[in-house]
């Protein structure tokens, strides 16, 4: 209790304040007699202690050293019996517990030490019961209204009726969960706050309080501990001064209550994602027997068989450092499930599943993809800025094209994972991919370079063995241009400035030694992806 609550029991109302006014607001944990000159070995934190002097009595100015040590050990007060052995109190000692705040208390002749102990401890006990039995009437009233299943709206407002103080619930991404009123825009500007990457609490201390600087408006936020390990936030929007234990007790209570009933609620909505993320994963692996099944199960998570959608695929960005199996993927499915919350606030309807280390939202759109570009971009980017301000990590997405039917989201799935894919070839982080069919060079570079060579050196094989580098060249190019002109001989000359005799020349010398007849098909289509293949392997 503090020192100028138990100034007011009856035993301690003949205390005479000598100095250290200033401190009297002190907290006392304990009460101890001074029974041996090395007491101070032996003090703790908001210690209170009572002594006759009587081993200081000989030497009078050591009082102003204890004074100074029990202030430096953060003691409450220290209580003499001046009449008893001590004629009076150094002057010295009176002004450094002016100077501090530290209380000295004289007692009266007539009080023994012993009952200023049993008493003090005695209210302190009987407060503490109180305080306990205060509790325990709270956490009952708290715990049937969650049991009679009045929820947590009931029990919020209640606290907000207790405190008077509004007082908001907010998930451990901060975002909303229940509050006391219908409306207040202190909510979302300590979403915002958040979202910006503030600290909003200080260390490990059971609350913090701090006042928004344009509005001169006070919170004070309350961590709730939760099994997952990242708080909830019990918000008090309001000032509740730190020394009102009542006050504070009372929301401990509430605290503790709505510690259970969250980790319930996350129990069952771990369910029912397990749920909607087994029927995607079933969905794209193609396990449904037919299409009346993908609609009857599609129904169950809102989603209609005939909107277009548009599958984009996020996945954290790897950092340098490893990190085990476990902790990456308990960091990522702690960031999908902001992005879970998140996406309400989209300026479309979004469905979000989770496979493996990737989040997949399906996102409904019109008929045309011009939505990419002018909202779900956008979107993206900000929640790519969003996660990076609040987690430190990166995210990077990838986008398919449009899915006019549900049926066709395994292709757009795959299409997503191409792009994811193509983004992390470029060595990039924090993208946004969108998905495009690959050309004949980017299909190529996919093959291995031992094949590609394999392949071109069986193409060309007569070249290398049978004529000098320079004539080979010359053939080489002029069967080059000549497919390039659509085998256009007329036009191979114009290109190459020669006559014409002389690409026909060229060209027979060219079918002599590939053993193949240029007006066979299939023989110029190798041809020509010998030569593209060629133009990848010099660039390797």
């Amino acid at each position: 209790m503090k020192l100028n609550d138990l100034l007011k029991k009856p035993l301690f109302q003949n205390f005479h304040l000598i100095a250290g006014e200033a401190g009297l607001d002190k907290q006392i944990k304990n009460i101890t007699m001074m029974d041996a000159p090395d007491i101070v070995h032996y003090l703790h934190e908001n210690d209170f202690l009572v002594t006759t002097a009587y081993h200081l009595k000989d030497d009078p100015a050591s009082i102003t050293e204890l004074v100074q040590t029990m202030h430096k050990q953060k003691c409450t007060a220290l209580g003499i019996k001046t009449k008893r052995f001590l004629n009076e109190i150094p002057e010295a000692a009176i002004q450094y517990a002016n100077d501090n705040g530290f209380p000295i208390l004289e007692i009266p002749l007539e009080t023994s030490l012993g009952e200023v102990v049993n008493a003090s401890l005695q209210y302190i006990l009987d407060q503490r019961t109180t305080e306990l039995t205060t509790a325990f009437e709270i956490h009952r009233k708290f715990t049937q209204d969650i049991l009679k299943g009045k929820g947590i709206k009931k029990l919020i407002d209640d606290l907000s009726a207790m405190i008077g103080q509004k007082v908001v619930l907010f998930d451990q991404h901060f975002h909303l969960h229940v509050s006391s009123q219908s409306k207040y825009p202190m909510e979302n500007q300590i979403s915002l706050l958040h979202s910006h990457g503030f600290q909003l609490l200080l260390g490990q201390k059971s609350h913090t309080c701090f006042t928004i600087r344009h509005t001169e408006e006070t919170v004070c936020i309350f961590p709730i501990p939760t099994h997952i390990g990242k708080p909830a936030y019990l918000v008090i929007l309001g000032h509740i001064p730190i020394h009102d234990q009542s006050l504070l007790l009372i929301i401990e209570q509430a605290t503790n209550v709505l510690s259970f009933e969250l980790m319930r609620e996350y129990t069952v909505k771990q369910y029912a994602k397990r749920a909607r993320n087994e029927f995607f994963i079933n969905l794209v692996d193609s396990t449904f027997t037919s299409k009346e099944e993908i609609e009857n199960r599609a129904k169950e998570f809102h989603l209609k068989s005939e909107q277009p959608f548009i599958t984009v695929l996020g996945k954290i960005d790897q950092e340098g450092k490893q990190k085990s199996f476990t902790q990456y993927q308990l960091e990522t499915e702690y960031i999908y499930e902001f992005l879970e919350t998140e996406i309400n606030k989209a300026p479309f309807i979004v469905h979000l599943f989770i496979k493996g280390d990737m989040c997949i939202l399906l996102v409904e759109v019109e008929e045309t993809s011009h939505e990419i570009d002018s909202a779900i971009i956008p979107y993206l980017k900000d929640m790519q800025t969003c996660i990076s301000n609040i987690f430190k990590k990166t995210i990077s997405f990838g986008i398919s094209n449009i899915s006019h039917h549900l049926i066709n989201i395994p292709k757009t799935y795959i299409e997503a994972v191409s792009a994811i894919h193509t983004g992390q070839l470029s060595g990039n982080q924090q993208f946004i991919q969108v998905h495009r069919p690959k050309d004949v060079s980017e299909i190529l570079r996919i093959i291995p370079t031992k094949d590609l060579q394999e392949f071109y050196d069986h193409i060309f094989q007569g070249f290398t063995v049978t004529h000098q580098l320079e004539e080979e060249q010359i053939l080489l190019n002029t069967l080059s241009v000549y497919l390039e002109t659509h085998c256009q001989i007329s036009e191979t000359a114009k290109r190459l400035f020669v006559h014409r005799n002389t690409v026909i020349y060229r060209l027979e010398k060219c079918e002599e030694i590939l053993g193949r007849s240029l007006k066979d098909a299939n023989t110029t289509f190798h041809l020509r992806l010998a030569f593209r293949i060629k133009t990848i392997l010099q660039t390797q």
